[in-house]
């Protein structure tokens, strides 16, 4: 039985007209998706939302599937960046109030959903 850890998601941001925010969903788990104001509420909203569908799926009596492969993958990377670049993320972190991690992670996200919408 897999952890609720080890099933893989996407997080994509979601449209001012949907609300702003972003959205997650469990490829494993084709109804469960959940969302949040920020990439980390996403994820905590994600993970919460998969507990409950499994937990629905045992009650019901059906399968639970076992986490694909993609777990293998850690989620973390190292980027080295020239110090103008990591200087103006820093300044744009502290003006936001939030972390650098939590910046480049929604620049990162903010990013790949342009780039699927265009797809």
């Amino acid at each position: 039985m897999s952890k609720i850890a080890d099933y893989p998601f996407e997080i994509r941001p979601l449209a001012a007209s949907d609300g702003g925010g972003y959205l997650i969903s469990y490829p494993d788990f084709n109804d469960c998706v959940s969302d949040g104001e920020t990439v980390e509420e996403a994820i905590a909203n994600g993970r919460l939302a998969l507990k409950e569908t499994i937990a629905a799926l045992k009650q019901a009596g059906h399968p639970v599937p076992n986490a694909t492969k993609a777990t293998t993958v850690s989620g973390k990377f190292v980027a080295r960046v020239p110090k103008s670049v990591h200087a103006k993320l820093s300044s744009q972190a502290k003006a936001e109030g939030v972390s650098l991690n939590t910046l480049v992670v929604s620049l990162l996200s903010e990013g790949l959903g342009k780039k699927s919408a265009h797809v």
